[in-house]
């Protein structure tokens, strides 16, 4: 019987997620389906009854739903509710389980790209403090890093994240960056900043030290304006290709019964679909 699964989203034509489970499906040779579905947000519902029949094993969620799917789940995990999205549904027994595994991707990326990256590495700045800045600091906190400081625009969105979110984090503005440098090991940003040719204008990356790693969620393009000024400053980076590709397999484990890995062909094609 052929098993199916999903990517919804409003708008979803331009998922890359129908790629990279179709390259896995092809090369272990199984009888499954992954498919792009555009649901709009009223729609959610009578798709989520869908589900519950039985047509789907599960799929993945995207924008604008990740936080809509969990009023209509059977349940969620705890990382999940923590991060405040749901990127992942498996069906069992017509129910609905809602999970997260962007940490899990951000991760998998960094030990890919950066293995030991986690060892001795000082304290981190996220950039950011949106819905991608929660996954990430989930991440580290399950790393056991040093002291995460959140740079925000807006400092009331940074302190409002750390009110929420247990652990070592500290909120500050983007003018606290020069005293903190020295002492960083990692930086990672989650904002919108980079998108659209747009760049830091307060991010000294002289100050950094030469040991410290620089990484973006961002994808595309492959090399944003933060990691070519990390780079040009001599700074190790990991672009965030490999944070959409490590998410991707313990969802396509859960509906398709194996785990697959991340190798340089799959990355060679999905990085032939991106603006460089």
């Amino acid at each position: 019987m052929t098993r199916k699964a999903f990517v919804i989203g409003h708008p979803i034509a331009h998922s890359r997620s129908p790629l990279i489970h179709g390259t896995w499906l092809a090369q272990h040779g199984i009888d499954g389906s992954y498919e792009a579905i555009d649901i709009a947000p009223d729609a959610l519902p009578a798709f989520f009854d869908r589900l519950r029949g039985g047509e789907f094993a599960g799929g993945n969620v995207t924008i604008p739903h990740k936080e809509a799917v969990f009023a209509l789940c059977d349940s969620v995990d705890d990382l999940a509710k923590t991060i405040g999205a749901a990127n992942t549904l498996v069906v069992r027994d017509g129910k609905l389980h809602g999970y997260n595994t962007d940490y899990l991707g951000f991760l998998g990326n960094l030990d890919d790209k950066a293995p030991g990256w986690a060892q001795g590495t000082g304290d981190a700045i996220v950039i950011g403090a949106g819905g991608a800045a929660r996954a990430i600091l989930v991440a580290l906190r399950q790393r056991g890093s040093g002291k995460v400081h959140i740079l925000n625009r807006t400092l009331a969105n940074a302190e409002a994240l750390v009110a929420d979110i247990d652990g070592p984090f500290e909120a500050q503005g983007f003018d606290a960056f020069p005293e903190l440098a020295p002492s960083i090991g990692l930086v990672v940003n989650t904002s919108s900043i980079g998108l659209h040719g747009t760049r830091f204008d307060w991010l000294d990356f002289g100050l950094l030290p030469k040991s410290a790693l620089v990484t973006d969620i961002v994808y595309s393009p492959l090399v944003t304006p933060l990691l070519a000024d990390a780079q040009a400053a001599g700074l190790k980076t990991v672009d965030g290709l490999g944070m959409l590709l490590h998410q991707a397999v313990p969802g396509f484990a859960d509906w398709f019964g194996i785990r697959p890995t991340v190798t340089p062909e799959l990355r060679a094609r999905i990085e032939a679909t991106l603006d460089h």
